[in-house]
């Protein structure tokens, strides 16, 4: 699974227009470990940017309250495909000392993007279920946490869901300020509804023609949500 990244400050987009969640959100690896009661002995859980370097390698991290933390070893993962770029993920991680981190676990972050309508050929607003909703401390993302019905077919394989993003239109208000309306779009396909899943998306924001705020609408299964941010 790929999320977004970033190549010299351009975005690329591994998944268009579509993400595509399949059975396991994050590809995670995580070892045993003794929690002990030292102060760097608990293991934290942040939204980051991971930053690889020219060996396609793991070095350092940023959280969305601006903490930054150098890996106390590199890290190497099949899904670090092109070196000097930024990785939105998820980290779990223990402090070693002060400036560096031990990872313990680590997956992609799902990232979308506002498009246009133009771009889809069809705009699915199959219902999902939303528990929260925020605006990172920087301005640059907001974070979704998801509830994604799911279930598995007659072969034992787990259904696939689509979520993407859209922009609706810009709006001028009366103070001369502007407003982006994005509406996600999901898909829930052939998956079944079984069970629910638990999933967090983020959606990042643009740096050109940046809007002063943001009107995020989402259909869920209580009806339809509108969420404002103040960027």
């Amino acid at each position: 699974m790929r999320g977004v990244l970033y190549i010299k400050n351009n975005l690329v987009r591994r998944v268009l227009p579509f993400y595509l969640f399949i059975s396991i959100l994050f590809s995670c690896t995580t070892d045993s470990y003794d929690k002990g009661e030292g102060k760097y002995s608990l293991i934290q859980a942040d939204f980051t940017e991971l930053n690889i370097n020219s060996e396609k390698c793991g070095i350092s991290f940023l959280t969305d309250e601006g903490d930054e933390y150098l890996l106390n070893k590199p890290l190497t993962a099949s899904w670090i495909e092109t070196a000097d770029t930024i990785y939105r993920t998820a980290i779990y991680y223990n402090k070693v000392e002060d400036g560096k981190a031990e990872l313990r676990s680590i997956g992609i972050m799902p990232t979308l993007c506002p498009k246009d309508a133009k771009e889809f050929k069809k705009l699915p607003q199959d219902p999902v279920g939303m528990e929260s909703a925020w605006l990172t401390s920087n301005s640059k993302y907001i974070n979704l946490g998801l509830l994604l019905k799911n279930g598995r077919n007659d072969a034992g394989k787990e259904g696939v869901h689509s979520l993407a993003l859209v922009q609706d239109e810009v709006r001028e208000n009366d103070d001369h300020t502007h407003t982006a309306y994005y509406r996600l779009l999901h898909l829930q396909g052939e998956a079944p509804e079984y069970y629910t899943n638990r999933h967090y998306v983020c959606i990042l924001l643009p740096k050109e023609n940046r809007p002063d705020s943001v009107c995020l609408t989402v259909k869920t299964y209580d009806g339809v949500v509108v969420k404002k941010f103040k960027l």
